[in-house]
Protein backbone atom coordinates (compact mmCIF):
# COMPACT_ATOMS: atom_id res chain seq x y z
CA UNK A 1 0.00 0.00 0.00
CA UNK A 2 2.72 2.16 0.70
CA UNK A 3 4.73 1.42 -2.51
CA UNK A 4 2.03 2.06 -4.27
CA UNK A 5 0.86 5.39 -2.51
CA UNK A 6 4.68 6.64 -3.20
CA UNK A 7 4.60 6.00 -6.23
CA UNK A 8 1.69 7.42 -7.26
CA UNK A 9 3.21 10.47 -5.37
CA UNK A 10 5.78 10.61 -7.49
CA UNK A 11 4.03 10.87 -10.84
CA UNK A 12 1.96 13.60 -9.28
CA UNK A 13 5.03 15.99 -9.30
CA UNK A 14 5.45 19.11 -10.85
CA UNK A 15 8.37 19.93 -12.36
CA UNK A 16 9.33 23.34 -13.46
CA UNK A 17 12.08 24.17 -15.98
CA UNK A 18 13.41 27.44 -16.01
CA UNK A 19 15.31 28.63 -19.29
CA UNK A 20 17.72 31.14 -18.61
CA UNK A 21 20.68 32.74 -19.52
CA UNK A 22 23.41 35.07 -17.66
CA UNK A 23 23.53 38.00 -19.49
CA UNK A 24 19.95 38.38 -19.81
CA UNK A 25 18.76 40.98 -17.13
CA UNK A 26 14.73 39.61 -17.43
CA UNK A 27 16.25 36.36 -15.84
CA UNK A 28 17.90 37.43 -12.85
CA UNK A 29 14.24 39.63 -11.82
CA UNK A 30 12.56 36.44 -12.28
CA UNK A 31 14.96 35.38 -9.27
CA UNK A 32 12.86 36.38 -6.67
CA UNK A 33 9.50 35.16 -7.38
CA UNK A 34 11.42 31.70 -8.33
CA UNK A 35 13.04 31.93 -4.50
CA UNK A 36 9.37 32.83 -3.21
CA UNK A 37 8.14 29.86 -5.08
CA UNK A 38 10.47 27.40 -3.78
CA UNK A 39 9.35 28.70 -0.08
CA UNK A 40 5.68 28.54 -0.55
CA UNK A 41 5.77 24.84 -3.27
CA UNK A 42 8.63 22.65 -1.63
CA UNK A 43 7.20 19.89 -3.42
CA UNK A 44 7.91 21.51 -6.88
CA UNK A 45 10.93 20.42 -8.33
CA UNK A 46 12.64 23.38 -10.00
CA UNK A 47 15.51 22.70 -12.92
CA UNK A 48 17.42 24.84 -14.35
CA UNK A 49 17.81 25.25 -18.26
CA UNK A 50 21.23 26.45 -20.05
CA UNK A 51 19.87 29.25 -22.67
CA UNK A 52 22.53 31.00 -24.73
CA UNK A 53 20.86 34.33 -26.31
CA UNK A 54 23.99 35.01 -28.35
CA UNK A 55 26.10 31.92 -28.86
CA UNK A 56 28.83 31.85 -31.72
CA UNK A 57 28.93 33.20 -34.09
CA UNK A 58 25.99 35.69 -33.48
CA UNK A 59 27.47 38.81 -32.45
CA UNK A 60 27.00 40.29 -29.06
CA UNK A 61 25.57 43.27 -28.48
CA UNK A 62 27.28 46.89 -28.14
CA UNK A 63 27.13 47.56 -24.06
CA UNK A 64 27.10 51.20 -24.34
CA UNK A 65 24.65 51.03 -27.87
CA UNK A 66 20.75 52.44 -28.23
CA UNK A 67 19.24 48.94 -28.12
CA UNK A 68 20.73 47.94 -24.35
CA UNK A 69 20.47 51.76 -23.07
CA UNK A 70 16.64 51.91 -24.25
CA UNK A 71 15.86 48.24 -22.73
CA UNK A 72 17.09 49.12 -19.34
CA UNK A 73 16.34 52.40 -19.39
CA UNK A 74 12.52 52.16 -20.37
CA UNK A 75 12.28 48.20 -18.88
CA UNK A 76 15.16 47.09 -16.75
CA UNK A 77 15.46 49.83 -14.28
CA UNK A 78 11.70 50.43 -13.56
CA UNK A 79 11.08 46.81 -12.90
CA UNK A 80 14.06 46.50 -10.83
CA UNK A 81 13.44 49.18 -8.66
CA UNK A 82 9.57 47.81 -8.02
CA UNK A 83 11.37 44.38 -6.91
CA UNK A 84 13.40 45.71 -4.81
CA UNK A 85 16.79 44.20 -6.92
CA UNK A 86 19.70 45.94 -7.37
CA UNK A 87 21.52 45.96 -10.69
CA UNK A 88 22.89 48.38 -13.16
CA UNK A 89 23.70 47.78 -17.31
CA UNK A 90 27.13 45.95 -17.48
CA UNK A 91 29.78 47.68 -18.80
CA UNK A 92 30.61 44.68 -21.13
CA UNK A 93 28.86 42.05 -23.00
CA UNK A 94 30.26 38.60 -22.41
CA UNK A 95 28.94 35.14 -24.35
CA UNK A 96 27.62 32.91 -21.88
CA UNK A 97 28.29 29.53 -22.89
CA UNK A 98 31.32 29.39 -20.65
CA UNK A 99 29.42 30.55 -17.34
CA UNK A 100 26.91 28.03 -18.04
CA UNK A 101 29.32 24.98 -18.13
CA UNK A 102 30.47 26.57 -14.86
CA UNK A 103 26.69 26.66 -13.58
CA UNK A 104 26.43 23.33 -14.83
CA UNK A 105 29.71 22.16 -12.48
CA UNK A 106 28.34 23.64 -9.66
CA UNK A 107 24.93 21.86 -9.91
CA UNK A 108 27.15 18.55 -10.08
CA UNK A 109 28.84 19.14 -6.75
CA UNK A 110 25.24 20.27 -5.04
CA UNK A 111 26.21 24.01 -4.86
CA UNK A 112 24.31 25.01 -7.94
CA UNK A 113 21.99 27.90 -6.07
CA UNK A 114 24.76 29.68 -4.46
CA UNK A 115 27.10 29.86 -7.74
CA UNK A 116 24.11 30.77 -10.06
CA UNK A 117 23.23 34.09 -8.08
CA UNK A 118 27.07 34.61 -7.17
CA UNK A 119 27.06 34.64 -11.65
CA UNK A 120 24.16 36.93 -11.90
CA UNK A 121 25.42 39.22 -9.33
CA UNK A 122 29.07 39.42 -10.59
CA UNK A 123 27.90 40.37 -14.12
CA UNK A 124 24.50 42.86 -12.83
CA UNK A 125 25.82 44.26 -9.51
CA UNK A 126 29.68 44.67 -10.37
CA UNK A 127 29.65 43.93 -14.12
CA UNK A 128 32.31 41.25 -14.06
CA UNK A 129 33.00 39.74 -17.31
CA UNK A 130 31.45 36.15 -16.61
CA UNK A 131 32.47 35.08 -19.96
CA UNK A 132 36.34 34.90 -18.50
CA UNK A 133 37.21 31.86 -16.86
CA UNK A 134 39.70 33.47 -14.09
CA UNK A 135 36.06 35.55 -13.31
CA UNK A 136 34.48 31.86 -12.77
CA UNK A 137 37.52 30.38 -11.00
CA UNK A 138 37.33 33.39 -8.48
CA UNK A 139 33.75 33.16 -7.99
CA UNK A 140 34.21 29.55 -7.02
CA UNK A 141 36.61 30.14 -4.84
CA UNK A 142 34.33 32.93 -2.70
CA UNK A 143 32.12 30.12 -2.49
CA UNK A 144 34.55 28.00 -1.06
CA UNK A 145 34.09 25.76 -3.45
CA UNK A 146 37.56 23.39 -5.25
CA UNK A 147 38.65 26.09 -8.06
CA UNK A 148 40.77 23.71 -9.68
CA UNK A 149 38.07 21.20 -10.06
CA UNK A 150 36.05 24.13 -11.91
CA UNK A 151 39.66 24.84 -13.48
CA UNK A 152 39.66 21.21 -14.47
CA UNK A 153 35.91 20.87 -16.00
CA UNK A 154 36.71 24.07 -18.10
CA UNK A 155 39.63 23.66 -19.68
CA UNK A 156 37.95 19.90 -20.93
CA UNK A 157 34.81 21.50 -21.43
CA UNK A 158 33.46 18.49 -19.53
CA UNK A 159 30.14 20.66 -19.51
CA UNK A 160 29.71 21.42 -23.04
CA UNK A 161 27.39 19.57 -23.95
CA UNK A 162 25.08 19.60 -21.68
CA UNK A 163 24.92 23.31 -22.52
CA UNK A 164 24.07 22.29 -25.86
CA UNK A 165 21.48 19.99 -24.94
CA UNK A 166 19.76 22.50 -23.01
CA UNK A 167 19.71 24.50 -25.97
CA UNK A 168 18.58 21.69 -28.48
CA UNK A 169 15.51 20.68 -25.92
CA UNK A 170 15.06 24.54 -25.62
CA UNK A 171 14.75 24.63 -29.97
CA UNK A 172 12.08 21.87 -29.86
CA UNK A 173 10.03 23.39 -27.62
CA UNK A 174 9.82 26.25 -29.60
CA UNK A 175 11.61 28.45 -27.52
CA UNK A 176 13.48 31.70 -29.00
CA UNK A 177 14.05 34.14 -25.88
CA UNK A 178 14.14 33.91 -22.40
CA UNK A 179 12.94 33.63 -19.42
CA UNK A 180 11.02 30.72 -20.22
CA UNK A 181 9.29 27.95 -17.90
CA UNK A 182 7.71 24.75 -18.81
CA UNK A 183 5.82 22.74 -16.11
CA UNK A 184 6.06 19.25 -16.89
CA UNK A 185 6.18 20.04 -21.10
CA UNK A 186 2.36 20.61 -20.76
CA UNK A 187 2.08 24.46 -20.19
CA UNK A 188 4.50 27.20 -20.30
CA UNK A 189 5.19 30.45 -19.56
CA UNK A 190 7.68 33.41 -20.85
CA UNK A 191 9.20 36.90 -19.36
CA UNK A 192 9.33 37.48 -15.90
CA UNK A 193 6.58 36.40 -13.84
CA UNK A 194 5.28 37.14 -10.15
CA UNK A 195 5.12 34.13 -7.55
CA UNK A 196 1.07 33.85 -8.05
CA UNK A 197 1.98 33.50 -11.98
CA UNK A 198 4.07 30.43 -11.28
CA UNK A 199 1.07 29.24 -9.15
CA UNK A 200 -1.16 29.67 -11.23
CA UNK A 201 0.74 27.54 -14.37
CA UNK A 202 1.57 24.97 -11.32
CA UNK A 203 -2.09 24.54 -10.74
CA UNK A 204 -3.03 24.45 -14.15
CA UNK A 205 -0.50 21.27 -14.98
CA UNK A 206 -1.95 19.42 -11.14
CA UNK A 207 -5.50 19.79 -12.81
CA UNK A 208 -3.94 17.81 -16.58
CA UNK A 209 -2.25 15.30 -14.49
CA UNK A 210 -5.27 15.01 -11.58
CA UNK A 211 -7.72 14.42 -15.07
CA UNK A 212 -5.44 11.76 -16.39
Amino acid sequence: MNDKNNGENQTKVVRLEVFSDYVCPFCWLTEPALRELRRLEPDVEIVWRAYELRPEPKPTLNPGGEYLTRVWRDGVYPLAERLGVTMRLPPVQPRSRLAHEAAKWAQSVGRFDDYNAALFRAFFERGEDIGATEILIRLAADLELDAASLRRALDTRMFELSVITDEQEAAALGMSGVPAFVANRRAALSGVQSVEAFQGLINRVREIMNAT
